[in-house]
Parts: structure tokens; C-alpha cells; sequence
């Protein structure tokens, strides 16, 4: 009797560790994001291994970074901070693997490869490289966020690859159902997978609140699928084109990357091979960039944000940009203008609506890439001239660069 309770007693027993051991096993044990916290709260410049929670310098993170294949960092695209980060990764790279490293870009679309090859090989200067490629209409941020790390890849014959998708695919994409596409649309789409959860959930929790609908929703799933699928597509043909020695360092928004979801599953769904990740954090942000930042509760997801996250400041270009307060039309190779900001530049310089600007300074407007150029060589109190014809005479106009006015909400 006492042995068959002995029995009872022990087989009790491994059931309720059993129990237990199913309950506990739902629970995780800490933080999944941040499995170890760190002891200190970071400060900008605090580089965080995220799944040890080890603070490593620069030197340190770098050394760790240089023997992967694909090193991907997510960018803030508006903070310089960001891209010295993205700068030092690439020549670490560079360093470590001359020759057998190229740059993949998410700012530039497989549209551009041949003006991104001319540049990688030093034929274009740097005006000629950004009307070609379309900067300003295709990208649509100041090339000085990028100038640094193009001129560094240009210097030392780093292939610069466009890993976006081309723009006339995104908005098909975001327009129709993958099914209502027609035969030569579906084509040209990479090998799609819409049911990546984590990314869903992401994409829902962007969309929280608005009154778009479901419609608006699948269309931007849609999208950010394309984006991402289309970015790992053109990693993985530059990777077993140049063959298993060669390198690349990914540069795209932190959306891409964080998390892992985003280009790097879906690169190493192709192509099996070492990675890392790289992301900033902003510790402090300036009230002129508070409305940067978007007013979204996102999921706790169960992995890590990045390898190693930088924490730094969210920083402005130096020197106040500048617009020239206008709204024009090209008319048979003239740039004529159609309307006037009050108290901006031009309306302050008396240009007046029907004019046709003939030079900024003393470079000749052509079209308008000219124009948006000329105004971004220059800064908030520089001054110049501004050539124009009215009724027919022409005028040379003083003028000085001022901020562009506020405009009251309910003229917007």
C-alpha cells in the first residue's frame, strides 16, 4: 500500500511539473526586444549589442561587422547622424574587402542602374549624376544627406547597386490586386510573400485609426511587399553575379531592416548566407523634428530590433535650406513661373507670375531640374541675381534668400 502510494504521489507530482512546465513555456522570460537591458540608459553615441545588451564602441562594432557577407543598416533618411554611421560601415567594408564589396541603395530604383554604373566608374560629375538619375523627382530628399558616401563609393570603384523597384511597378502594384495585373506587369514582380506576419502587423499598426479602409491597407501591404521583395531580388542577383567572395552593404530605411522581417529574411529566403544589422535610435529630438515622428504603437515583436543599435541625436543638415518660393511650368523649354509666395524669396525679389527665369546667378535655367538645383547650391542669406524676361525685356533682379513663410492652416 505504502509503495502504491509512493507511485501515486511521484505520478502527481511529474503532472504538475508538466503543467507548469506548459504554463511557464507560454510566458517568455523577460523582454524579447531586449533580452538584456544593458546597465546603463544609453546616451547618444551608446552603441548597444542588442542580444547580449553589451555597450561596444565603434572599433569594436566594426570589427565584428567586417567579415559578414551583408551588412544592412536602417537609416533615419533625414538625419546626418544616421548617415556617418552608414559611412563608417562602408569603409570598414571597404577596407576589409577592396575590390569584392559593392553598395546596395534603397534611394535608387533598377531603373538607374546605368547612370549608378557611370558614376561608380567617375564619368559623371556630380550636377550630371543627379539629373539623370532623376534625383529630385525620384528621391526627393537633399543630396547632402548622400553626398559623402556616393563621392566615397565613386573614389574607390565601389559599385553602387538600385535595389528599388521602378516607380511605374510600385504604382501598379498599389493600385491593383496582384491578380487583377495584367500578364506583363506580373512579369516583372520578384517572387512575392504576402504572409509574412510580422510585416502585416507592422502595416496595421501604421494604419491604426485612419479612415482609409481595408482598401488602402492591402494597397500599401502590397507596396511595402514589393519594396522589400524587389530589394532582396536585386541583392541576391548582385551577390551570385560577382560571385561568393563578394560583399555589400545595404543602406535603407529602418522599416526595411529593423526586426530582420523586412530585406533580410526575404534576401536569406534566396540566398542562405552571414548578415548583420545596423539601425539608429534617436535619444533627443528637437522641437523642429517632432512632427517627423510618427504617432504609431507598433506590436512587441518576439526578436531583437538590430545586431547593434547606435543612439544618437536627430540632427539637422548645417545651414538653413532654402526654397524659392515659386510654382512653375516648363513651356517649351522655358521655365515659367505660375504663381508667387508672398514674403518668400521671389516675392520679395518682385519676380511675378508669367515671368520666365532665364539664370540663377550666372548658370542658365533650362528646365527645372536646373532651377531646383541652382536654389539648393545655396543657404538661407546668401545672395545672387536672378535673370528673368518680362514681356519680352530682361530683367536682372537682386536677390537674398529668406526663409519660406509660414503658411496659416487654412490656406493650406
Amino acid at each position: 500500500m505504502e509503495h502504491s502510494s509512493r507511485i501515486l504521489l511521484f505520478t502527481a507530482l511529474c503532472l504538475l511539473f508538466t503543467l507548469s512546465a506548459c504554463t511557464m513555456s507560454q510566458q517568455p522570460i523577460g523582454n524579447p526586444q531586449e533580452p538584456y537591458p544593458g546597465e546603463e540608459k544609453p546616451i547618444s553615441g551608446t552603441i548597444r549589442h542588442l542580444p547580449t545588451g553589451s555597450d561596444v564602441s565603434a572599433e569594436q562594432m566594426l570589427a565584428a561587422l567586417r567579415d559578414t557577407r551583408i551588412v544592412y543598416v536602417g537609416e533615419t533618411h533625414d538625419n546626418p547622424a544616421a548617415h556617418r554611421l552608414e559611412l563608417q560601415v562602408l569603409k570598414a567594408m571597404a577596407e576589409r574587402h577592396p575590390g569584392r564589396l559593392s553598395l546596395g541603395m534603397e534611394m535608387f530604383n533598377t531603373d538607374q542602374q546605368a547612370v549608378l554604373d557611370r558614376w561608380s566608374a567617375g564619368e559623371l560629375d556630380e550636377r550630371t549624376f543627379l539629373k539623370e538619375s532623376a534625383w529630385h523627382s525620384n528621391w526627393r530628399m537633399d543630396f547632402d544627406y548622400y553626398r559623402d558616401i556616393l563621392l566615397f563609393a565613386r573614389e574607390h570603384n565601389i559599385p553602387v547597386i538600385g535595389l528599388n523597384a521602378p516607380k511605374k511597378l510600385v504604382q501598379a502594384v498599389g493600385m491593383q490586386s496582384i491578380e487583377e495585373l495584367d500578364e506583363k506587369t506580373r512579369g516583372q514582380l520578384p517572387a512575392m510573400d504576402f504572409t509574412e506576419p510580422y510585416q502585416r502587423a507592422m502595416t496595421e499598426a501604421v494604419y491604426a485609426g485612419h479612415s482609409q479602409g481595408d482598401k488602402m491597407l492591402d494597397s500599401f501591404h502590397r507596396v511595402q511587399t514589393l519594396w522589400d521583395e524587389a530589394m532582396a531580388e536585386s541583392i541576391v542577383r548582385e551577390l551570385q553575379a560577382k560571385g561568393p567572395e563578394q560583399r555589400m552593404v545595404v543602406m535603407a530605411g529602418g522599416n526595411h531592416v529593423r526586426y530582420g522581417f523586412g530585406i533580410p529574411r526575404r534576401v536569406f529566403r534566396r540566398l542562405p548566407t552571414s548578415y548583420q544589422t545596423v539601425g539608429v535610435h534617436e535619444v533627443s529630438v528637437p522641437p523642429e523634428k517632432q512632427d517627423r515622428l510618427m504617432d504609431v504603437t507598433l506590436p512587441i515583436f518576439p526578436m531583437v530590433a538590430y545586431n547593434y543599435l547606435a543612439y544618437v541625436d536627430y540632427e539637422s543638415l548645417p545651414g538653413k535650406r532654402v526654397k524659392l518660393g515659386v510654382r512653375f511650368k516648363e513651356d517649351d523649354g522655358r521655365v515659367v513661373v505660375e504663381r508667387v509666395v508672398e514674403g518668400s524669396t521671389a516675392g520679395q525679389t518682385g519676380v511675378l507670375a508669367g515671368d520666365i527665369l532665364l539664370k540663377l546667378g550666372d548658370a542658365e535655367i533650362k528646365d527645372a531640374f536646373d532651377l531646383v538645383y541652382e536654389v539648393s547650391q545655396h543657404l538661407e542669406g546668401d545672395s545672387s541675381t536672378l535673370t528673368l524676361e518680362r514681356n519680352g525685356a530682361e530683367m536682372v533682379l537682386p536677390l537674398t534668400f529668406v526663409p519660406l513663410p509660414e503658411i496659416p492652416a487654412h490656406k493650406k
